[in-house]
């Protein structure tokens, strides 16, 4: 049987995600977002480009996986990074 890749469903959402990331700077934000979606599509069968995508916004941050989610802990338990401006509810579930 051959491998075939899977279409991610958030996939076109993500990829204007991941286009902004690599024209912006990491913000709390954007390391945010980065960890959120290298742990979304860590080990998943596509979306090759933008896992390859991921990767080079990493680099052009200069940091590693490792690197990116001991600083999105901290981002985290600070709080309020995915809450909306107009209430308490997280944005991002």
């Amino acid at each position: 049987m051959k491998n075939q890749e899977q279409q991610h469903p958030l996939y076109k959402g993500d990829r204007e995600i991941v286009d902004r990331l690599l024209q912006n700077d990491p913000t709390d934000y954007n390391m945010a977002e980065l960890a959120r979606l290298k742990i979304r599509y860590r080990g998943f069968p596509g979306a090759k480009d933008i896992q390859s995508d991921l990767e080079k916004v990493l680099q052009k941050w200069q940091m590693n996986e490792e690197e990116l989610l001991a600083t999105t802990r901290q981002i985290h338990a600070k709080g309020l990074v995915y809450k909306t401006r107009d209430n308490d509810s997280e944005d991002w579930a």
